[in-house]
């Protein structure tokens, strides 16, 4: 099971709800209707402020789909937008926010609305890492995988296991071969959650989904870093407000692959600002990310056919906290 969003919302959409913030609850029914559908939210935005101008409103990073002289209407998809989405309890929540910036000449206030979808989480779903996807070995000798905390230049271990609110925390995989041909490390899913084994009622905050695409780097500072050997991953992933000041645990599925059998579904992507997905490994190659906003399908029997084989190893790491600046 993967983190598609096209799974999971086919499993969700009939017990969509909105929920709104109680500090905004009376703005929110005042100016904006939200249709929470499977797979794509409907916002419209009702003109209550006169000297508000409804075309510079916006929905995360997204203009309106369509503008009148009273409306700024949203048809978006739930993976775009930079829509945050997180497995809580019995929910799998979407968040955004709908906020206005006014013209330079305006005397209109800037002003933010919370915009929250809720889909009911099955009771017999669980976290994918829970069914551990392993590849036939090739070579010689045993794999040895590792995974680590790291200091600023990934030079040593990390000093410290407590990371401020929004500073980056170096991570490192890497596996040994040993006696093997010459393996490329992938990291295919990351979660973080509270719990050094994951569990059905577990809390997740998803980092690396749908086979390779680091979705934590949109809207944040995380991003693969420039590889020094093709048995190593560098991380660095900017510190979340999930379970703020507690343990946390990033749990991963780690996979040893042949170097030059990379494709949709084997690969390391991350999302560059003004740019767009990128493939860590060739660039030019990067429209193997472009379904990182969709479905990356595994092609599992076709690489097996061609003889490139490679294996997968789940890891845990931790426990790190992430601590508030004003604490």
């Amino acid at each position: 099971m993967q983190f598609s969003v096209q799974v999971m919302m086919a499993f969700y959409w009939q017990r969509a709800v909105l929920l709104l913030s109680l500090a905004a609850a009376i703005s929110v029914t005042a100016d904006m209707k939200l249709d929470c559908r499977p797979d794509f939210v409907s916002l419209v935005w009702t003109k209550s402020r006169p000297q508000a101008e409804p075309s510079l409103i916006r929905l995360g990073n997204c203009p309106p789909t369509s503008v009148s002289a009273e409306e700024a209407v949203f048809n978006v998809g739930l993976n775009d937008c930079h829509f945050r989405r997180m497995v809580t309890g019995d929910q799998l929540v979407y968040t955004n926010d709908l906020t206005y910036i006014p013209s330079s000449d305006s005397h209109m206030p800037a002003f933010s609305l919370p915009v929250v979808c809720a889909y009911e989480r099955p009771v017999d779903w669980y976290p994918p890492m829970y069914d551990p996807v392993l590849f036939d070995t090739y070579g010689q000798g045993e794999l040895v995988f590792h995974m680590e905390l790291m200091n600023d230049d990934f030079s040593g271990p990390a000093p410290s296991t407590a990371f401020p609110l929004g500073s980056l925390i170096p991570i490192m995989a890497s596996v040994e071969h040993k006696s093997h041909q010459p393996l490329l490390l992938l990291l295919e899913e990351c979660v973080a959650t509270t719990t050094p084994e994951l569990q059905p009622e577990n809390h997740l905050f998803p980092i690396i989904t749908n086979k390779g695409c680091l979705v934590d780097s949109k809207g944040t500072r995380s991003k693969f870093e420039q590889r020094q050997k093709s048995s190593e991953i560098h991380l660095s992933l900017q510190a979340f407000k999930f379970a703020l000041g507690e343990e946390v645990f990033i749990h991963c599925k780690l996979l040893a692959w042949d170097p030059s059998g990379l494709d949709r579904s084997k690969k390391a992507c991350h999302y560059v600002k003004d740019h767009g997905w990128e493939l860590l490994d060739n660039p030019s190659y990067s429209s193997l990310c472009d379904c990182c906003d969709s479905s990356c399908t595994s092609r599992r029997t076709r690489s097996i056919a061609s003889g490139k084989h490679g294996i997968a190893h789940n890891a845990v790491l931790g426990p790190l906290t992430i601590t508030d600046w004003n604490a």
